[in-house]
């Protein structure tokens, strides 16, 4: 009842009637599994450079329909940070407007319900475009892929400590680990993970 008044004050607060969509019953037995990646892990100041995405359609991941894009910021990116995602500012040369990439994202998600490793932080970035710009946040129910690993986990293992690193998670479920990470790459892999979750009744 409590989630049902939080979906309807926040569709009371859409701001553009174009995206009413949002807020539509999302097709059957399909997810988007999401990634992004930023200048920094401070949602109040740091910025997205690149978002990729995948469509899960029951059992199968649609690689065909994949979304990929990269954004400019605004601003240089410092080496710090050029270390840890391996984006470059040649490479965001041609990288499009965040309000033109957000838009194109929430075409793409629609309804879809998201999935993610470390979801929030990712959903956080998102709010930070669309909070100001459409007056909500994402509708779209969430699912966090460590939170489904945990709950396999400890159930056999109830007084310890679960590793909910990617590639630790990745190795155990016996899934492979592409070379490079970024964010679509990242987003495939978690929809691996995703899948192999739901059909497991252990791990």
């Amino acid at each position: 009842m409590w989630e049902k008044w939080l979906r309807y004050r926040n569709a009371q607060k859409l701001k553009d009637e174009r995206y009413r969509f949002l807020f539509d019953a999302p097709p059957l037995d399909e997810v988007v599994v999401f990634d992004t990646e930023t200048t920094g892990l401070n949602p109040k100041k740091d910025e997205i450079l690149s978002i990729g995405a995948v469509i899960v359609k029951e059992n199968k991941i649609l690689t065909s329909q994949k979304f990929e894009l990269f954004v400019k910021p605004s601003r240089e990116i410092n080496e710090a940070s050029i270390k840890i995602h391996q984006i470059r500012n040649i490479d965001l040369e041609n990288g499009i407007a965040p309000h033109v990439a957000i838009e194109q994202f929430l075409h793409f998600i629609g309804a879809r319900p998201l999935v993610g490793y470390y979801l929030e932080f990712d959903m956080k970035m998102i709010h930070k475009y669309i909070k100001p710009w459409l007056g909500i946040t994402l509708p779209n129910p969430q699912t966090e892929v460590s939170g489904l690993y945990h709950d396999k986990k400890i159930k056999l293992i109830p007084d310890g400590v679960i590793d909910l690193r990617f590639d630790v998670m990745m190795n155990d479920l016996g899934l492979p680990i592409f070379g490079k990470h970024d964010a679509l790459n990242d987003a495939v892999m978690t929809a691996m993970m995703y899948i192999k979750l739901r059909n497991i009744e252990r791990v």
